[in-house]
């Protein structure tokens, strides 16, 4: 163990979401009960009291102005961290001003904005939450944002995904401080994995954003999704728009940076998965989105996901466990 107390202070501001914080507190408390010494102290710009996510106020150790240099600084994450509502420049000066201080800077979710408004991901690698990647990469153009990463470290950097990527991202820190095998009784205690099977793609929808705004590809979009079984070989797009291949394939280059054939497979690969949830074997969830095969199905869900769709299915069907699970054996 640390020959010394390790001081933790968590940036919180109004808005936050509340398991960013409570997640990774759990684990460094935890952490204590094996032999470590984790301090951790709530912090604020301005010292009082902020409304969470949930409307529970959160009380506040100490005004950040006067905080005494934190071993680890943490910002919380929340749902206003968009660029519809930019960071607040004083809760981006003080997360500059505390991580000068700090011997490591990490994030929780859209924790990462406050980060990047700060400039403290700048020619870094980083995430955040799948549905705020692409937000993250425009707000940030000299950061390389990862999008399908749990957590992601960047020499003294740390930014997790969404709100429980919190309890993660905190294993982390505690394995580079005291270890795997603290890590690892933290994770059997609080009945979490170590290192979670795939990426944060699985959680998300694949064909992310606006639909397109050229005429020509919102056509091959509607016609995909009314009919994934049809006929969608690039030919045969090209035909159905009147257009040549050769130009089908630079539009969607220049509007979507895809080709026809990655994107008529990714929507797909959502139907598949909406088939699956809806109870449909694999078989069938391929027959039905358009895949040739259930071995073409396996493949899409391997390049994307990481998973075969059994095991996707058995992780988003439902919460019921099954008898393996309720018997323990």
């Amino acid at each position: 163990m640390a020959s010394r107390a390790h001081t933790v202070g968590v940036l919180v501001f109004d808005g936050m979401k509340m398991l960013d914080l409570s997640g990774p507190a759990e684990v460094f408390s935890e952490a204590n009960r094996y032999g470590a010494e984790y301090r951790l102290s709530i912090v604020a710009v301005g010292g009082a009291p902020v409304r969470s996510s949930i409307g529970m106020s959160v009380p506040v150790d100490v005004e950040a102005a006067a905080a005494d240099p934190f071993d680890t600084l943490l910002v919380v994450g929340g749902g206003d961290l968009l660029p519809a509502a930019p960071v607040d420049p004083a809760l981006a000066a003080t997360a500059k001003a505390l991580a000068a201080g700090a011997e490591r800077v990490a994030s929780v979710c859209t924790g990462a904005f406050v980060l990047g408004a700060a400039g403290l991901l700048e020619g870094k690698r980083a995430t955040t939450h799948w549905q705020h990647t692409a937000a993250l990469a425009r707000s940030c153009p000299l950061t390389r944002v990862e999008p399908d990463a749990i957590f992601v470290r960047d020499g003294s950097t740390y930014t997790s995904a969404g709100v429980t990527a919190g309890i993660d991202l905190a294993l982390a820190l505690v394995e580079q401080d005291h270890g795997p095998d603290l890590s690892r009784k933290i994770a059997r205690s609080l009945v979490v994995y170590m290192q979670r099977a795939g990426g944060q793609s699985q959680f998300s929808a694949s064909l992310q954003g606006p639909a397109p705004r050229t005429p020509v590809l919102r056509m091959i979009q509607d016609a995909v999704q009314a009919d994934p079984t049809a006929d969608h070989g690039l030919e045969a797009l090209a035909a159905r728009v009147r257009v040549s291949p050769r130009h089908l394939t630079r539009m969607f280059r220049a509007e979507l940076d895809t080709t026809p054939m990655k994107y008529v497979e990714l929507i797909r690969f959502d139907r598949a998965k909406a088939l699956l949830d809806a109870g449909h074997n694999a078989t069938e969830a391929a027959s039905l989105s358009g895949f040739p095969s259930y071995e073409s199905l396996r493949r899409a869900f391997a390049r994307h996901l990481g998973l075969s769709p059994t095991q996707y299915q058995q992780r988003f069907a439902t919460t019921t466990p099954t008898s393996r699970a309720r018997t323990g054996r």
